[in-house]
């Protein structure tokens, strides 16, 4: 019976806490101001791309091919071009030791940057296949290429326009990086 009164002690204890936390964030609620982000992606058919943004496309579409994607068949492709009209693609590269792998986005420009240090990215691309064949829908790039993507941006104070392919329709965003990742940790914090 004390084992029962115990367990009901314990349950009222941890209910009234939950009350005065509910109560207590219901209070400042109104006090909180929002912050409306807006993203723009144009979405079309490869078709409707310009020839230049097909070429770098194609680029990342070929480079799938050399992905080493031998535990996940999931096969990524990324291109840039480069200020100077340089194309240079890259793919996926796993590891039995997953977190040892990386992505076709950061080794596309983690090659672009050391060899072509002063030259600004224009544009990404990225397309991605499996065993059966492209994906239907554009893939985004991960958490950290999007770091990585916003810091070769900071680096060149010019922000990319990314491209998505998919099959049946890809995604084409103008505004570079912040579009994707809104509130974006830089440098400016390390100050």
């Amino acid at each position: 019976m004390r084992n029962i009164w115990a367990k009901f002690a314990q349950i009222n204890c941890v209910g009234f806490v939950l009350l005065i936390i509910k109560r207590s964030c219901s209070l400042n609620v109104k006090h909180m101001k929002e912050m409306v982000l807006n993203t723009v992606v144009k979405v079309c058919s490869y078709d409707e791309l310009q020839p230049a943004d097909r070429e770098i496309v194609d680029a990342a579409r070929a480079a799938t091919a050399n992905s080493y994607a031998v535990y996940s068949n999931f096969n990524v492709g990324a291109a840039v071009r480069l200020a100077d009209g340089t194309v240079v693609a890259g793919t996926n590269q796993e590891n039995a030791a997953y977190p040892s792998g990386l992505c076709a986005e950061r080794t596309t420009l983690f090659w672009a940057n050391s060899q072509y240090p002063t030259q600004a990215v224009e544009v990404l691309a990225i397309a991605a296949r499996t065993a059966q064949g492209e994906l239907e829908k554009p893939i985004p790039p991960c958490g950290a290429c999007r770091q990585v993507i916003l810091e070769t941006e900071k680096r060149f104070n010019k922000a990319m326009r990314i491209i998505l392919y998919g099959a049946k329709e890809c995604y084409v965003i103008e505004d570079g990086m912040k579009a994707l990742l809104p509130l974006s940790f830089d440098a400016g914090f390390l100050e």
